[in-house]
């Protein structure tokens, strides 16, 4: 007989706890802005606080309007799917309750700031559960590890976070129609997770678990769909605002291309870095396409997830601070090794630390006096492109010798492949090893 729920609740206590102590500690990061910082971009910068949703309460309307509906120049419009912006819309409904509109600014920072904080610890509890008992307190880097902390409330990534781990244990659990309603909601939210369709394809080849992933594919479609069109029939300005903004952005902070173009690399330097990592990102996820087929055992989905997602991050035009939120359950899952996954939080700690530094001295603020330069900014750039690196090494090698796995060692197929679960190939690339 089963135990209940409660009982069954019991183990994943402490890592709930533990995660709203991250949340607690990512709360206290940014006091020095709650209290008065945001107004100035030198002090926010010093304190290293900078958040975005304080300041985009006010440059896109929320006080006034829904983000989309609005009458606004385009280029005020929301720039987030419409899941994401219409949980800025709820929240901004309530900070209207508060008096003045500074008051209103604080008010929906810290409403958000709740949301993502319970996204947080329920991202790390389905973690937990996707990574099984033998593996569940791997999710403390997910709720502790210092990149996450610093960087959990400069954007809304966590609701992302947590449906994309919801997907994840819903299609470890054979709920093919959940997983793909999970996954739908998660590309409406935050457009990375659209990444692992081929991670379930790849694996839907290689096992031919074809109805599984159609019925989920169908699901996602269905859900992407449900939430998108309204906007798109009722205000298509505003919903293809991300789409347009996403498109025409040019090269950022925190993307290798701004490296290149900076030094004014030949070629590098010059050509369209939406086209260069359109092209880089194609050429990596054939590799990972190869890879897959090529194996001598099948991949676990976490394994290609990963691989497929940082090879998105290392070829985008813009890597944000935040975008640590993305990889690290992806990450850990992968390659719960803890020495590759603490130089990478090295890495990102520093580019934390060294974005707000950097920015001191550029335009707009211009205190070279307080910042640092080009020279030092992009070793924190290259500093998280290498260990990411690094870690994707070590999962390319598990994945051909799968005896170096930490997961398989426990005599675990994949934790998280459902039915891929010790499925039969029936493509390879390769004939399989007898």
């Amino acid at each position: 007989m089963r135990p209940p729920l409660y009982v069954r609740a019991v183990p994943y206590l402490p890592l709930g706890l533990f995660a709203l102590l991250g949340a607690a500690l990512a709360y206290v990061v940014r006091l020095p802005c709650r209290t008065g910082g945001w107004n100035d971009q030198v002090s926010t910068y010093q304190n290293f606080c900078y958040t975005d949703i304080y300041p985009l309460y006010f440059a896109r309307h929320l006080s006034e309007k829904n983000p989309y509906f609005a009458n606004v120049p385009f280029e005020e419009h929301v720039e987030y799917p419409v899941v994401l912006g219409e949980v800025m819309q709820v929240i901004a409904w309530l900070a209207r309750t508060a008096g003045d509109v500074a008051a209103q600014g604080v008010l929906f920072y810290d409403v958000t700031v709740g949301l993502m904080g319970i996204c947080l610890v329920v991202g790390v509890l389905l973690m937990a559960a996707v990574a099984g008992p033998t593996r569940r307190w791997d999710a403390l880097w997910y709720a502790l590890a210092p990149a996450v902390i610093l960087a959990a409330y400069i954007n809304w990534d966590l609701v992302a976070g947590a449906l994309s781990m919801g997907m994840l244990l819903a299609w470890a659990r054979q709920k093919q129609v959940l997983a793909g309603i999970l996954l739908g909601l998660a590309i409406a939210t935050k457009f990375y997770p659209l990444m692992f369709v081929g991670a379930l394809f790849l694996l839907t080849l290689r096992s031919a678990r074809w109805r599984p992933f159609l019925v989920t594919m169908g699901a996602t479609a269905g859900a992407w769909l449900v939430v998108n069109v309204p906007f798109m029939v009722l205000a298509f300005d505003g919903w293809r605002r991300f789409y347009v903004f996403s498109q025409e952005r040019g090269v950022d902070w925190g993307s290798p291309w701004l490296f290149f173009s900076t030094y004014e690399w030949p070629v590098l330097g010059s050509a369209d870095p939406s086209v260069l990592g359109t092209l880089t990102l194609a050429v990596l996820c054939l590799g990972i396409a190869v890879l897959t087929l090529t194996a001598p055992q099948r991949p676990r989905l976490a394994q290609i997830c990963f691989l497929a997602l940082a090879a998105f991050m290392m070829t985008n035009k813009v890597w944000s601070p935040q975008f640590v939120l993305w990889l690290v359950p992806f990450a850990v899952l992968a390659r719960p090794n803890w020495k590759p996954l603490a130089l990478w939080q090295l890495a990102e700690v520093w580019y934390f630390f060294a974005i707000w530094l950097y920015l001191l001295s550029q335009g707009g603020v211009d205190r070279p006096d307080l910042g640092i330069g080009d020279g030092t900014y992009f070793t924190a750039v290259w500093g998280r492109v290498i260990t990411i690196a690094i870690m994707m090494a070590f999962v390319v090698r598990d994945i051909l010798r799968p005896q170096h796995d930490l997961v398989r060692q426990a005599d675990v197929d994949d934790q998280v492949g459902g039915v891929f679960d010790r499925a039969p190939d029936r493509f390879t690339l390769l004939p399989s090893p007898r």
